[in-house]
């Protein structure tokens, strides 16, 4: 049996659920936390009520933007650097490279869920022509297929 929220504790959840995903925390996490309904009970709710999922929507569009900011600051900071010493008085410092590929694997990360959870915003931008380089227009072409429909062709 599903537990039933008072309208203060639904307001107190939703409230944690848009906090989060303006944070760029999956829902699934948020619903993770203590006193937090599932994440199920949140779908429910947004698609009962427009405006949370309005909100919803908004907050998981600030927390993408969150999430490509945190990329940014990854690929921006300097890397580690890891001193040797070789001889007596022979010191070289370098950068780690287990540490450039860390923050490499982290910013890709970030990257590629961003193009699957807001492909319009972070996904790739993918160019359809024809053969012989023009511009393909979808609903021409669609237009063009429904007159060789109807014409039996």
């Amino acid at each position: 049996m599903a537990k039933v929220y008072t309208p203060a504790e639904r307001e107190k959840i939703i409230a944690k659920v848009i906090a989060g995903l303006s944070k760029g925390t999956p829902l699934t996490v948020i619903c993770r936390g203590k006193g937090m309904a599932n994440d199920d009970t949140i779908r429910l709710w947004a698609d009962a009520d427009d405006e949370l999922a309005r909100a919803i929507a908004r907050a998981r569009e600030l927390g993408f933007d969150a999430i490509a900011m945190d990329a940014l600051k990854i690929i921006d900071e300097e890397p580690e650097r890891v001193t040797t010493t070789t001889g007596e008085d022979r010191t070289e410092t370098r950068i780690d490279g287990a540490s450039v590929q860390r923050a490499k694997n982290r910013f890709e990360a970030r990257l590629k869920l961003l193009a699957k959870w807001d492909p319009k915003r972070y996904g790739e931008l993918i160019k359809h022509g024809n053969a012989d380089g023009s511009n393909f227009d979808l609903a021409d072409a669609v237009d063009a297929a429904r007159r060789r429909a109807a014409n039996g062709a």
